[in-house]
């Protein structure tokens, strides 16, 4: 493991995480203040109703899907979710966020971009609606709620003071969470069993490493493999659904975790529902193909 690399790695996803929570997250706390929100939200208020999540986490969400979750946390954390609404913004956006980007690698393993939207938008909507029928009392937040209490400025500059040393306070959260998953999958991609899994690479080991590390790593190392043929569409369609309804689940479960999110909860849910939906979706790609 070259330590130098993953520090420099560790350090540029600081940056990153800077330049995207602090500005969206002071825009945020502006857009709250002067409920500004209602001239945007009823774009997204029919899902985020069915889902139980009030119109105000519209900007999470479309934040969420077309940039990252760095983004759509920094937008909901001023919000005052519960862990029951915490916990669902954490299943819908954990299936269905940077879409764009992670469908691009996607397509190099044969699965359409057409699909990969509509799979992940789908599923994260259905995951999200289930989560939201499942009783508030089954979710507690792992840290205290008072961590992430939301709090009312009475004239501008406080509200500019506050949520800038808010975001600050956010940013050093997520930085510090970042860095250690950097380093324990930095560590785990360098052991010997990882690297010689590489060169033979079978279908349970592309779903563990993409669950655990993430879709550009788990879809990465099928990508030669799906170029020469060695393995069949059937199987790349299989592990492509799945990774896209259930990947690094450990990584980005603990952003939402940070705010109340219950994690068992969300992982066992899109666990469960990525098994579920990949089978389904399966056996009907099966039957198409054989007709």
């Amino acid at each position: 493991m070259n330590y130098k690399e993953t520090l420099n790695k560790a350090l540029q996803s600081a940056w990153i995480i800077l330049k995207l929570v602090i500005p969206i997250y002071i825009i945020a706390d502006i857009l709250y203040f002067y409920n500004t929100l209602s001239y945007v939200s009823f774009l997204v208020e029919p899902f985020t109703s069915m889902m139980g999540l009030p119109a105000e986490t519209s900007l999470a969400i479309i934040s969420g899907i077309f940039l990252n979750l760095y983004a759509a946390v920094a937008f909901a954390a001023p919000l005052e979710l519960t862990p029951h609404q915490w916990s669902i913004l954490a299943v819908f956006l954990g299936v269905c966020h940077s879409l764009v980007v992670e469908s691009v690698i996607m397509k190099k393993i044969g699965i359409s971009n057409i699909y990969s939207y509509l799979l992940r938008f789908i599923a994260g909507l259905f995951l999200a609606y289930l989560t939201y029928l499942l009783p508030s009392s089954w979710f507690d937040a792992t840290i205290s709620e008072a961590v992430f209490e939301k709090t009312t400025y009475d004239n501008f500059q406080s509200l500019i003071y506050g949520s800038f040393t808010s975001s600050i306070s956010l940013s050093i959260k997520i930085i510090a969470l970042i860095t250690i998953l950097i380093f324990i999958m930095d560590f785990i991609k360098t052991r010997k069993f990882i690297l010689e899994s590489q060169k033979n690479v079978s279908k349970s080991f592309s779903l563990t490493v993409g669950i655990f590390l993430g879709i550009t790593y788990g879809a990465g190392i099928l990508i030669n493999e799906a170029k020469s043929g060695s393995i069949s569409k059937e199987d790349l369609f299989y592990i492509g659904t799945f990774l896209m309804i259930c990947h690094a689940i450990i990584e980005d479960t603990l952003l939402f975790v940070i705010f109340g999110a219950d994690f068992t909860m969300v992982i066992v849910i899109r666990t469960i529902g990525a098994i579920v939906l990949s089978y389904l979706l399966l056996k009907i790609y099966q039957k198409r193909t054989k007709s």
